[in-house]
């Protein structure tokens, strides 16, 4: 009896801001909105290099949500006070990528979140997700020290997972982190449309529409 061929893809890793949730230049500009400042001031003090460090810092768990409140609030010229929150109000879960991440763990694929993380206190980003329950694997870059793009937190989802490189899936709105993964064997793909992401996920793996 001839041996059933192994499918391609035995593993999907998810970046959570951006593919989890709505899409961060949408997020961005509501907040923009909301706070009544300039569209492109956001992204223009994430492009500093101070901003750079300030998000470097909170991803690695170096600093804290108060920390960075206050040097990214100045570095803005924003009000500190729950600035994290504030800036994160419309990061809505992404439904239609959540549903298919469900599908996949059901039809036996393992799956993890690898996300750069902004912390949890005082206000809690992944609240409401369930993601312990619906991942198989959970990686916060702050809980390890290091962060994408740095093979060694790609490495460490891979042994979680137990999934060979070549056989998995990493979803990330970066193209930075994209690259780093498609260095060690990972198949890529890009995610700025949570719907488009859904069906091409859902095609790659072999899963019905539902």
């Amino acid at each position: 009896m001839a041996k059933t061929a192994e499918p391609k893809y035995g593993g999907l890793i998810f970046d959570f801001f951006g593919v989890l949730t709505f899409n961060m230049v949408e997020v961005i500009s509501s907040f923009e909105d909301r706070e009544k400042i300039a569209r492109g001031t956001f992204l223009r003090g994430w492009a500093d290099p101070r901003g750079q460090e300030l998000f470097r810092q909170l991803e690695l768990g170096a600093i804290s949500q108060s920390d960075w409140n206050e040097g990214f609030g100045a570095l803005i010229d924003v009000a500190p006070e729950n600035l994290l929150a504030r800036y994160l109000h419309d990061a809505f879960p992404a439904y239609h990528v959540l549903k298919v991440a469900r599908q996949a763990r059901a039809a036996g694929i393992k799956t993890a979140v690898l996300s750069n993380s902004l912390g949890r206190e005082p206000y809690d980003p992944y609240a409401g997700f369930d993601l312990h329950n619906t991942f198989d694997e959970v990686v916060f870059s702050a809980d390890h020290g290091v962060r994408k793009p740095d093979p060694v937190i790609f490495h460490l989802v891979l042994d979680k997972l137990g999934v060979p490189a070549g056989r998995c899936l990493f979803i990330d709105d970066s193209e930075g982190n994209l690259a780093a993964a498609y260095r060690l064997g990972i198949t890529p793909l890009l995610a700025l449309d949570e719907e488009v992401v859904a069906s091409r996920l859902r095609e790659m793996l072999g899963l019905p529409d539902l």
